[in-house]
């Protein structure tokens, strides 16, 4: 039985035993084999979309607790919506001076 199948599809911060150093992971809980957890995040770079998705082992989890959803962040960064609404570069090629022949 899926010990944390109450918690699918919420945000969670879980920490995890890698060999002897402990880590941080938030993020949302998507899957529950019986055995590991599966998380999933998404983030947005250069107007497109990037998923992230680990396996965490039962026997690795120190501590699972629901989390805070993340702040809303407009789909564009402010540099990427600068460049989306800039005129685009036009590349003019330089002629020769007659001096230099």
């Amino acid at each position: 039985m899926a010990r944390y199948s109450a918690l699918f599809g919420r945000r969670v911060e879980v920490q995890y035993r890698a060999g002897d150093i402990f880590l941080p992971a938030t993020g949302t809980l998507v899957a529950d084999s019986g055995k590991s957890i599966f998380l999933e995040e998404h983030s947005f770079v250069r107007a497109t979309v990037k998923t992230f998705r680990w396996e965490i082992p039962y026997q690795c989890i120190v501590r699972l607790a629901e989390s805070a959803p993340p702040e809303t962040s407009p789909e564009l960064p402010e540099e990427d919506a600068a460049a989306a609404t800039a005129p685009s570069a036009v590349l003019v090629p330089l002629k020769k001076s007659s001096e230099n022949s």
